[in-house]
């Protein structure tokens, strides 16, 4: 997915000179390719994340698309006041990219593990929040978040997890989940971001009777489809590399609040700090998020 970011930023800022890119001394490897062919699109605003949703705030007032990256753990949640107030309010055309997002940084501490984003974003008005699973989803979401004219934060988890789709990707109606595949079955699995390949692996490996959905887009999405896709099913499970409350399993229990009687069980972070220090493999067996852990919980 890293590598298809790069690719990304560097082909939009070839074909739209208002493109810059932004960074709060973070993402080197990431931009080199970027700063090879549009070196005066890119901007290192240094490690003062606050101004540099301001920078990007008056650069898109004077016309210009502004992309601002950081680690999630920055942006949006350090500078969760200067997104709401410079950009979200006048709806400025500003896209983030939180990279890292769940427990990518483990071995830095909670600091740099971000599990709160999505609940934060939800709450502001004016910006769209997607979170994408593979590569192909990736480009398509980064399309949409180009595309629009008010505020978009990508969520990037877990890069190397390997792909999601095996065939072409193809939104369902309403441009917020994509199926990975249909067991008929009685159960709906919807899994977002770094989740959906771990979710994938368990069902398929042990096969337990669930279909399986990517849900890519986690603000702005019609709640309306989401009850359509639930409805024919008596179990819906979410799954998520983020806090269970906020996020992916609470939109579906809000949006299923007394519409529809299924048994609705959220797997994500409980409310808790990791308490521990090691790799990722191992924050996510603490968590819950390992693959022995899934599959009891999917049981």
């Amino acid at each position: 997915m890293r590598a298809t970011l790069s690719r990304l930023l560097t082909q939009r800022a070839q074909a739209d000179d208002r493109t810059l890119l932004l960074t709060g001394d973070h993402g080197y490897a990431l931009f080199d390719e970027f700063r090879r062919h549009c070196p005066a699109q890119f901007i290192n605003c240094g490690v003062a994340e606050q101004n540099m949703v301001g920078v990007a705030a008056g650069l898109a007032k004077a016309g210009f698309r502004p992309i601002v990256y950081g680690l999630a753990a920055f942006v949006p949640i350090r500078v969760l006041e200067q997104i709401k107030i410079d950009v979200c309010l006048e709806g400025l055309p500003v896209m983030f990219l939180g990279d890292g997002a769940g427990f990518v940084y483990s071995t830095l501490g909670s600091s740099h593990q971000c599990f709160e984003d999505v609940a934060a974003l939800r709450a502001v008005p004016n910006i769209s929040i997607y979170s994408p699973a593979d590569k192909a989803e990736l480009q398509w979401c980064f399309a949409q978040a180009s595309a629009s004219p008010s505020p978009c934060y990508l969520r990037l988890g877990k890069a190397d997890l390997g792909d999601v789709h095996e065939g072409a990707f193809v939104p369902e109606p309403g441009n917020f989940c994509a199926s990975i595949f249909k067991a008929n079955a009685g159960s709906l699995c919807l899994a977002t971001g770094s989740m959906v390949r771990p979710a994938k692996d368990v069902i398929q490996a042990n096969g337990l009777g669930y279909d399986l959905t990517s849900v890519f887009r986690l603000k702005d999405l019609p709640l309306e489809l989401l009850l359509s896709l639930c409805r024919n099913y008596r179990r819906i499970v979410t799954i998520e590399e983020h806090a269970v409350q906020g996020g992916l399993g609470s939109m579906v229990a809000e949006a299923l609040a007394g519409k529809l009687m299924a048994d609705v069980r959220r797997i994500g972070i409980q409310d808790r700090f990791s308490g521990e220090c090691g790799s990722y493999r191992h924050l996510l067996k603490f968590h819950g998020l390992d693959g022995p852990s899934l599959l009891a919980a999917l049981q």
